[in-house]
C-alpha cells in the first residue's frame, strides 16, 4: 500500500476514533432537542450529518428510536422518514459486515445459544426468514446487524429485506417525533396528527402478531 494511502486511512480512522469516542462520553445524556440543535448548526449539511451519527450510533449499538424521533422532529415526515431508514439501512449494513469480516468470534460471545438458531433459520428460508426477524423483535436491532453478518445470507439480499422490513417502523417513528415538534411548536390540526401517530404506533405494535401467525415454524424454533 502507498504511503499517502496509509495517511488518508490513519486520518479517516483518527475521525472515526473522536466521533466514537465522543458518542460514547455523551450517550447518556442524548435526547431530541440535544440533536435537533447540534444538527441545526450544520446549515444545509445537516441531513448528511445527522444521517452519519445515525450511522456510527447505529453501529456503536446505541438507541436508533432517538435518532428516528429526532429525525420526524427535524426534517418532517417525509424527508425524515427517508434520512432515518437510509442511515439505519448503511448502519446496519456496516455491523453485517463488520461482523462477518472483522469481528466474527465477538460477535459469536455475544450471541450466544441463539446463533445456531438464527443460522439454522437462514439457512431454512433465507431472506424471509431475515424479513421474520426484522418485523417480530425478538432480538434487540443493533445486535441483530451483526447476527446476521454470521450467516450465509446474501449482503444484497440483507440489505433490501432489511430497508423494506424496517420501514413500518421507520415510517412510526419519524411520525412521532415529528408530531411531538408540532404539538411543542403549536402546529394546526393536533388532534387529526395525534390520532394518525396512535394509529401508526398501533399498527406497528400489532404487526409482529400478524407476522408470527404467518411464521409459526420460525416462531418457536426461536422461542424456545
Amino acid at each position: 500500500m502507498r504511503k499517502t494511502s496509509l495517511v488518508k486511512w490513519f486520518f479517516f480512522g483518527a475521525l472515526i476514533g473522536v466521533i466514537t469516542l465522543t458518542i460514547f462520553q455523551y450517550h447518556s445524556q442524548l435526547t431530541v432537542e440535544i440533536v435537533e440543535s447540534w444538527v441545526n448548526k450544520f446549515g444545509i449539511i445537516g441531513p448528511v450529518v445527522f444521517m452519519s451519527v445515525f450511522i456510527i450510533a447505529t453501529v456503536l449499538f446505541l438507541p436508533g428510536s432517538i435518532f428516528s424521533l429526532a429525525g420526524g422532529a427535524l426534517f418532517g415526515p417525509v424527508q425524515g422518514t427517508i434520512y432515518n431508514l437510509t442511515a439505519a439501512t448503511i448502519g446496519a449494513t456496516l455491523a453485517f459486515f463488520i461482523a462477518r469480516y472483522l469481528a466474527s468470534d465477538w460477535v459469536a460471545e455475544k450471541v450466544g445459544g441463539k446463533l445456531k438458531d438464527i443460522i439454522d433459520g437462514v439457512n431454512a428460508a433465507g431472506w424471509r426468514f431475515v424479513a421474520f426477524v426484522r418485523l417480530v423483535p425478538l432480538f434487540p436491532f443493533n445486535l441483530l446487524n451483526y447476527t446476521l453478518g454470521l450467516t450465509q445470507i446474501e449482503s444484497r439480499h440483507f440489505i433490501v429485506t432489511s430497508l423494506i422490513c424496517m420501514s413500518p417502523g421507520a415510517v412510526a417513528y419519524t411520525y412521532l417525533g415529528y408530531v411531538g415538534r408540532e404539538v411543542v411548536g403549536g402546529g394546526e390540526n393536533l388532534i387529526n396528527k395525534g390520532l394518525l401517530a396512535l394509529s401508526l404506533l398501533a399498527a406497528l405494535t400489532l404487526l409482529p402478531g400478524l407476522v408470527k401467525r404467518f411464521f409459526p415454524g420460525l416462531t418457536g424454533k426461536l422461542g424456545r
